[in-house]
């Protein structure tokens, strides 16, 4: 997914366009996936370790910490490769369920709530 030039566009957790790229990237990956089943999804998930790796990576060379590379990266490249942690998140929610926008809706709301008291918005009954 870094390979991909970020986007100028927006989305939120309720665009229509976040989630319909999601079951596009979800269909196109399902289509051509090596391994069926529990073993799919299993690899599926644990491709969200493979990006947040490449996070890490990205704020190493951000930062210069690696005195044998130096400084290899920029803010703009943690901002994509956090991008595509949260995209390969809800790409591995809709293997698991179909119903991904309603699952991650309900579950935003509850950590907001939690997280920010009676001043979060109303949760969904």
């Amino acid at each position: 997914m870094t390979d991909q030039p970020a986007s100028s566009g927006t989305c939120s957790p309720s665009s229509p366009d976040l989630w319909s790229s999601v079951d596009a990237l979800w269909t196109w990956l399902d289509g051509d996936r090596a391994h069926d089943g529990g073993e799919g999804l299993l690899l599926r998930i644990l491709k969200l370790s493979e990006e947040v790796g490449e996070v890490a990576q990205a704020v190493i060379g951000v930062t210069g910490q690696n005195p044998r590379k130096g400084v290899t990266h920029t803010w703009e490249d943690v901002q994509g490769e956090l991008c595509d942690v949260v995209i390969t998140a809800l790409v591995a929610l809709r293997t698991l369920t179909p119903d991904t926008r309603e699952v991650f809706t309900r579950h935003l709301e509850r950590v907001t709530a939690r997280s920010l008291g009676p001043s979060a918005p109303a949760r969904r009954k």
